[in-house]
């Protein structure tokens, strides 16, 4: 059976289990690739997992698998098989999506279409008309009321795949092989540790010194989303990094500072293997303003007052669900770190892309760079393997900018 779905229109499938295709006549200024997003609640990607492209063609848990594009008489189609019964907890859609990686505009690109094939069901897929486009979300397969549904996009976004992939929370890096961009999630920037930190490009003049940046300093109530690039502010006399989440829970909340000469600093209400606790450095630098526990307020917040000097390069706030609390979902009670240089400008990133698994126990919201123009904020919403106690770990990566590494520092004692 054959069916039609417009554009905008969505449909039931058939079945769990099927293919996409998509397809094009074949030119030689034409260069196409296909990549699927597994996405969360928040249209936004888990962590390097949930990006299927040429080169992680298949998802860990078996709900998409990329096949090689190939050459159909003058067409040239590529194609993504998808299991629903198996996508993964939390993921509740799969957005298929086309670039046209020379950057000519899907303009030029001649009798575009897709199809869904689900049994003996073949469903097509016809958009409209482009321009300068040359990325497009082509359409989303996703779970709703126990049944498999897809809907007909065709988005398109002038920035290709770069554009795609900061609409997905994901960071993109060249390759100047084959490709002219390398999808990667904000957690995979570490060469060494690819899974859980994060870089901010910058210039590196300087051994260990952050220099000057190209970033508009921002000023007024910002709101970052992982994916979003870093901004910067005003460095002020004092600063502070509240960390607010709704009751229900005892979060405790620590810093983690690096120095010029290299030295990692916790400042932290409770120690770790090794690590005493520490409330205040270097007479008030980064000191803890007190332990938040348990009462009959709808919102608990911890505050880190920052009073910047020129030793100090990177500042990384921690929120600890502690062992004895049992429960970590971040979530659930709704985190999230605000950044106020008590000057007109705060900050705010918010853990939207957390789960409700109760043993993820650590939480990095974003980071904080001091340089001589100002505070770099990256966010960052990073989380601990699950049943970790281990604190994260800083070092200065490649770019000259500190990174966090998750799961790497030493175990905190038991509260």
């Amino acid at each position: 059976m054959n069916q039609i779905l417009q554009m905008g229109a969505n449909t039931v499938l058939s079945s769990l289990k099927g293919s996409v295709t998509v397809s094009y006549e074949i030119s030689n200024s034409i260069d196409m690739s296909l990549t699927a997003f597994l996405l969360t609640d928040s249209d936004k990607v888990q962590g390097d997992s949930g990006i299927i492209f040429y080169n992680q063609p298949k998802s860990s848990s078996g709900v998409a698998t990329l096949i090689p594009s190939e050459n159909v008489g003058n067409t040239k189609v590529h194609k993504i098989n998808f299991d629903m019964s198996k996508v993964p907890e939390s993921i509740t859609k799969i957005a298929i999506t086309l670039t046209e990686d020379n950057s000519t505009g899907f303009s030029n690109v001649k009798n575009l279409k897709a199809e869904i094939c689900t049994d003996n069901t073949i469903i097509h897929l016809t958009p409209s008309s482009f321009t300068t486009e040359n990325g497009i979300v082509v359409l989303e397969l996703y779970l709703r009321n126990g049944q498999t549904k897809a809907k007909s996009i065709w988005r398109g976004f002038d920035s290709g795949l770069e554009g795609l992939c900061g609409n997905y929370g994901v960071e993109v890096e060249s390759d100047k092989q084959n490709k002219p961009f390398e999808p990667k999630t904000i957690q995979k920037q570490a060469p060494k540790e690819p899974d859980k930190t994060l870089t901010v490009p910058e210039n590196t003049n300087k051994q260990n010194t952050l220099s000057p940046i190209s970033l508009e300093k921002v000023k007024g109530k910002i709101s970052l989303d992982k994916g979003h690039k870093p901004v910067l502010i005003d460095k002020t006399p004092e600063i502070t990094a509240a960390v607010s989440w709704e009751t229900g829970t005892d979060y405790d909340i620590y810093a983690l500072v690096y120095t010029k000469d290299g030295k990692q600093i916790d400042v932290a209400m409770f120690g770790a293997k090794g690590t005493p606790p520490l409330r205040s450095f270097d007479n008030g630098v980064v000191e803890h303003m007190g332990d938040v526990g348990r009462d009959s307020r709808s919102t608990k917040t911890e505050v880190i007052k920052l009073r910047l000097n020129n030793d100090i390069l990177a500042v990384v706030p921690v929120v600890y669900s502690a062992q004895s609390n049992g429960t970590g979902s971040f979530y659930r009670y709704k985190v999230s770190m605000s950044i106020d240089n008590h000057n007109g400008t705060s900050v705010t990133i918010f853990a939207k892309n957390a789960n409700n698994n109760d043993r993820i126990y650590s939480c990095v919201p974003g980071i904080l760079h001091n340089t001589q123009d100002g505070v770099i904020i990256s966010p960052l919403e990073l989380y601990s393997k699950p049943n970790s106690e281990l604190r994260p770990k800083l070092k200065m990566g490649s770019s000259n900018m500190v990174e966090v590494i998750m799961d790497k520092g030493p175990k905190n004692d038991y509260k």
